[in-house]
């Protein structure tokens, strides 16, 4: 099917917002709920294969987004954001499943992304449901199940907050889904009673989870261009409410072309 929508492929699935994604030629080839999905670029928009949910396509790869009036916004807000966004159109924000996002950023803290993703495959393939060749993303219950063969996962020391975490939302403790109606500073405060959940995760799994478009997350390569670029130190929230108000409601998109950019020019080295 083709979905007509404009966003860059490239920058959106291979940035590290979501770390289930890989690219061969011309395919990027990613999981979906319990469906291995193929995009591709066509004349006409976006080629999808491997699902017909098009409308769940389209609001993962951020369609519900004024992308024009956004990137409108944060420009006049900033000329150096402005000439990142003129240099990557397309770049749009995921809106992942809030139980995948919040487990994948619970595996995130201190690792960069090429690691975060063989984290997050090796939990898929030990855990997931089989799906050939790839597998789900696994449900708590499944985790907890197969718990006995976690250290398989290699995932050092966040191995135990990892279970805890499963065993708290499989219990009711935790529920992902009821944080969909909180507001920002509601949903982040919810995030950081959890145990592995400090403010950079909890503003990731705001944005890229809930949709909090105006989060500023602030990890070290954000903290490095915040200091060379607009000399803004101290503590996280101080960068982070920096970030906040520069470029108001949609701080999270001026972040991600940030992000990308330094991303690029640096290759991809230590987060």
């Amino acid at each position: 099917m083709i979905i007509d929508l404009d966003v860059s492929l490239d920058p959106t699935l291979g940035c590290g917002q979501a770390h289930r994604w890989r690219k061969t030629g011309e395919w990027w080839e990613g999981v979906l709920g319990n469906e291995i999905v193929r995009m591709r670029h066509a004349e006409s928009g976006i080629e999808v294969e491997g699902t017909d949910r098009a409308s769940y396509v389209r609001r993962y790869l951020g369609g519900d987004d004024d992308l024009d009036g956004i990137i409108s916004e944060i420009s006049a807000a900033d000329p150096y954001v402005a000439s990142l966004a003129s240099r990557c159109p397309g770049l749009r924000i995921l809106r992942q499943e809030p139980w995948e996002c919040l487990a994948t950023y619970v595996l995130a803290t201190n690792a960069n992304v090429a690691r975060i993703g063989k984290m997050v495959e090796s939990v898929c393939d030990h855990f997931g449901t089989d799906l050939g060749g790839r597998h789900a993303f696994p449900e708590p219950r499944q985790i907890l199940d197969g718990k006995e063969c976690i250290g398989e996962c290699r995932l050092g020391y966040r191995e135990a907050r990892f279970i805890e975490l499963a065993q708290r939302v499989e219990d009711g403790e935790i529920d992902p889904e009821g944080m969909r109606s909180l507001d920002y500073r509601g949903c982040v405060e919810a995030l950081m009673g959890i145990n592995g959940v400090g403010p950079k995760v909890a503003d990731c799994v705001a944005i890229f989870g809930y949709g909090h478009l105006n989060a500023f997350p602030v990890d070290a390569r954000i903290k490095r261009v915040m200091e060379e670029r607009y000399g803004v130190t101290g503590s996280y929230s101080a960068v982070s409410e920096y970030g906040m108000r520069r470029f108001g409601r949609y701080a999270g998109y001026a972040q991600e072309f940030l992000y990308h950019a330094d991303f690029i020019e640096r290759f991809a080295g230590p987060s």
